[in-house]
């Protein structure tokens, strides 16, 4: 592809297909192969497949950088973990993905980190505890609390001290934000979700722009064998060819559900980085592109009434994953694992990309019954 398209909605179309001579298929072929004959670029299927890589190739141009896929969003977070000497610091948010969070209290318990948890709304905490830190993790917007971080102020902090600094991208999506334009070093996202978009696959990918990082975590894949299946790796290219339209339709989904979820009497609040008066709002336009579609709502009762709403609903899914083309919710505190910062009557809405009005319909029917 030509360097002069430089939008993403283009590049999510078209990278990863390269030069098209005459009668060869317009998309790359899945490539099924455990075993390949010697001489060649790749010696065995667990350092590479040209399904893998022409999928690597689209998620890197969406950030302009150099990507590799894994088996699970949770495998590329540990896999860049891997990279850390036995007690090593970590910086790590209070509140983030339940996955992540129980890894590094896993490597605590087993001495191989020691983490200290920040609020990732409050840049100076993050900028005193990355002191003698030797990575620093961040989320924004964060999950499920939708709380927004100063990315490049964090990335800065870190880098004055020689931390790594990663981004889970994952709500945001390349389209939304591009944390290795405001300072960070690694951009991670669970390809699960919004990437490939139709719920039926599970992949990571980090993406980043030093190329002596890309082969270190190249090498620690390779040897953890956390590598994608080329079926999935196929699915997700595919779905990534349709980012752009989703994308936009869910996120003008979500502010305009976050809008009218704001007034609804069943609501004690909204979380949405979209909407002028949340607090992370000011910070959120100054290095997102868009805001997502992914919506924090405490409702106006307890736990039960929380799940009576997920029960009440008819058109959106009760399930725990996001980022698919159906809208989908759940009450996080149903999880164990969930931190206790994380109000009981919390839901999750990831919004899909069917009609808005269908969407509304749906969820004031359900809180308006829930109670």
């Amino acid at each position: 592809m030509s360097d002069s398209f430089r939008s993403p909605a283009t590049r999510a179309v078209t990278a990863g297909r390269g030069h098209l001579p005459p009668g060869d298929p317009l998309n790359p072929p899945v490539v099924f192969a455990s075993t390949y004959a010697a001489g060649g670029a790749v010696g065995y299927a667990r350092s590479g497949n040209p399904t893998w890589t022409a999928l690597e190739t689209a998620i890197g141009a969406l950030e302009d950088g150099e990507a590799l896929a894994y088996a699970s969003g949770l495998a590329a977070a540990a896999g860049v973990l891997d990279l850390l000497p036995a007690g090593a610091v970590v910086v790590a948010p209070a509140v983030a993905y339940t996955g992540v969070r129980e890894l590094l209290e896993q490597r605590v318990v087993e001495r191989k980190l020691h983490v200290r948890w920040v609020p990732m709304a409050d840049a100076e905490e993050i900028a005193d505890a990355v002191a003698g830190a030797d990575l620093l993790w961040l989320e924004s917007p964060t999950n499920p609390l939708m709380d927004i971080c100063d990315l490049r102020a964090a990335a800065a902090a870190a880098h004055e001290v020689g931390a790594l600094t990663v981004v889970d991208n994952t709500f945001a999506t390349p389209l939304g934000q591009r944390p290795l334009d405001l300072g960070a070093d690694v951009s991670l996202h669970s390809a699960t979700k919004q990437l490939s978009g139709h719920s039926d696959l599970l992949l990571g990918a980090v993406i980043v722009r030093d190329g002596g990082l890309r082969d270190r975590l190249a090498d620690r894949r390779t040897l953890l064998g956390a590598v994608p299946g080329p079926m999935e790796a196929w699915l997700a290219l595919r779905g990534i060819r349709t980012l752009a339209v989703r994308h936009e339709r869910a996120c003008a989904n979500a502010a305009e559900l976050a809008d009218r979820l704001g007034a609804h009497p069943a609501v004690h609040r909204v979380r949405y980085p979209g909407l002028p008066g949340d607090p992370g709002h000011s910070l959120a336009a100054s290095q997102m592109q868009t805001y997502g579609s992914m919506v924090a709502v405490e409702v106006a009762g307890d736990a039960d009434l929380a799940e009576r709403v997920c029960a009440g609903t008819r058109l959106w899914v009760h399930a725990t994953s996001l980022g698919g083309v159906e809208s989908s919710l759940e009450r996080r505190r149903r999880w164990p694992a969930e931190t206790a910062d994380v109000p009981e009557s919390l839901l999750r809405l990831s919004v899909g990309i069917e009609a808005v009005e269908d969407l509304w319909r749906d969820l004031d029917e359900a809180l308006s019954s829930a109670g």
